[in-house]
C-alpha cells in the first residue's frame, strides 16, 4: 500500500539556456522505468508510493540530470506521508466527474 503522495518539479540548470524539456523528459523516463505510479501534471509530477523508493527514484532523477550534462538540479518538492494508506485518487475523486 501506497504511503506516500511525493510532487516534484526538477530545474536543471542547462548550458547556455538550452531548453529544458528534454532533460525534464528524462527525469520522467526515470519515474516511468521505476514502475511507481505516477502522472505528469504542467508543472511538476506526483508520484504514489512508498517514500523510500520514491527518494530513491528522485535521488537518480538528479543523477541523470547531472549525466546528461547540467551542472546543478534544483528539485522542488511537496510531501504527503500518511502511514495508513494514501492514493491520488483519494484526494481527487470528488473533483472527477
Amino acid at each position: 500500500m501506497a504511503n506516500s503522495l511525493v510532487s516534484i518539479q526538477i530545474i536543471p540548470k542547462t548550458k547556455n539556456g538550452e531548453n529544458v524539456i528534454p532533460y525534464v523528459d528524462e527525469a520522467i523516463a526515470i519515474i516511468d522505468a521505476s514502475g511507481i505510479k505516477y502522472e505528469v501534471h504542467p508543472l511538476e509530477t506526483t508520484m504514489e508510493g512508498d517514500l523510500d523508493q520514491i527518494f530513491a527514484v528522485i535521488k537518480k532523477m538528479n543523477e541523470k540530470m547531472i549525466e546528461i550534462g547540467s551542472s546543478n538540479v534544483i528539485s522542488q518538492i511537496k510531501i504527503l506521508f500518511q502511514p495508513d494508506g494514501i492514493t491520488m485518487g483519494t484526494l481527487t475523486e470528488k473533483y472527477k466527474g
